[in-house]
């Protein structure tokens, strides 16, 4: 749900504790290049790694250090998403656009009245669009929720359901932080609003949009929403945050992740967002007209400070490489999980790579630009 400079700011240092362990060796089938890379994340203090790369005549994975206290971290965990959820929902979004159900232009007073209201705050003036292009003025409701603020917040709200109405209303506590299509502000309300206008419009919930329209068509045996379920199916990484206290780091593994909602609460594996991505990118999920939508893109000052040119969509970010061009994006964060990814404009070249756990602030800095270099690199090798 947070993006790096978020995360950052509101002291979401994670420690990764004694937990960290030395790279894995790399399987003969795999590219050293990946596997090193792996390694190189690791190093900066994270508990494991795990990555996946795919370009025309090549498909390689590549894991490192540890899935828990005890057991290796394995290329097929499944992991949280955090913020990746977002392309998902925006999907959703503009699959109803293309059918005819809403447009983008349409206001969230429209759909949601009286949701949107208070301290400054005005549905009417905010449009679908602006929602998913982080436009809309709306405060992020992270900013004011004590689950991600401490140890002991964590510890005691992990397991609490959150209805979306109750995250919007933190929010709505808060002016807005600029007037509606004025500024750029990366802010996670804008898609809890969004999943709350697929659920008024189609009458299902976003998690059940999502299900029937992508997860289930596109055959993602291992993506799913997990409702109010704290726990991760099957093989899976486990988190661990110290939550920027410097002390030792818990796991944060079991959440109810209502908390993120249409924001941030999928769970899936590298291989599911691989396909996930070139069947976005490659047309299978959106007619052209609603593609060409999420691509187009704004300045996104908060990630551009850390990538420079970083520009964001409609659920979409874009980022330049290296060599030359850009590639597609949405990363993610939640509590232990850090999830970042990549695809070419031709669909040809994907990167999925996850990490967990974080050392000190700087060690965080570190590491992102590890994952960074990582997927830079991979996109750009021939």
């Amino acid at each position: 749900m947070w993006n790096r400079i978020t995360g950052l700011a509101i002291g979401m240092a994670l420690a990764a504790g004694g937990l960290a362990a030395a790279g894995s060796a790399a399987d003969a089938s795999q590219p050293s290049s990946l596997q090193s890379q792996v390694n190189a994340v690791l190093r900066t203090g994270d508990v494991g790694v795990i990555a996946e790369s795919t370009s025309p005549g090549r498909h390689s994975y590549a894991a490192a250090g540890k899935a828990d206290a005890t057991t290796p971290a394995r290329a097929a965990d499944s992991f949280r998403i955090g913020s990746a959820t977002k392309t998902f929902t925006s999907t959703v979004v503009l699959q109803l656009v293309a059918e005819h159900r809403l447009s983008l232009d349409d206001t969230v007073e429209h759909w949601l009245p009286g949701v949107v209201s208070g301290n400054g705050n005005d549905g009417s003036k905010i449009t679908v669009r602006e929602l998913l292009q982080h436009t809309s003025g709306l405060y992020d409701y992270t900013g004011d929720y004590p689950q991600f603020a401490s140890i002991k917040g964590y510890q005691s709200l992990r397991y609490t359901t959150y209805p979306p109405e109750q995250l919007v209303a933190i929010a709505m506590r808060h002016h807005p932080d600029f007037a509606p299509g004025t500024k750029w502000e990366y802010s996670n309300t804008n898609y809890i609003l969004a999943g709350m206008i697929i659920s008024k419009v189609t009458g299902h919930s976003w998690a059940h949009e999502v299900n029937q329209r992508i997860i289930q068509p596109l055959g993602l045996r291992h993506t799913y929403v997990p409702g109010t379920e704290p726990n991760i199916e099957g093989p899976h990484l486990h988190g661990y945050s110290a939550f920027g206290s410097g002390g030792q780091a818990i796991d944060t593994t079991a959440w109810n992740a209502t908390g993120g909602g249409a924001a941030g609460a999928i769970i899936s594996t590298t291989s599911d967002l691989t396909t996930f991505y070139q069947a976005l990118i490659g047309g299978r999920l959106l007619p052209h007209a609603q593609l060409a939508e999420m691509e187009t893109t704004v300045p996104a000052p908060e990630f551009a400070a850390v990538l420079p040119g970083a520009r964001y969509g409609l659920g979409l970010m874009w980022i330049p490489l290296s060599c030359g061009g850009g590639y597609y994006s949405h990363g993610g964060d939640v509590p232990g999980y850090s999830t970042r990814d990549g695809i070419t404009p031709d669909g040809q070249r994907v990167v999925v790579a996850e990490r967990t756990g974080d050392g000190d602030a700087a060690g965080q800095l570190t590491s992102e630009h590890a994952m960074d270099t990582l997927v830079d690199q991979q996109l750009c090798s021939r």
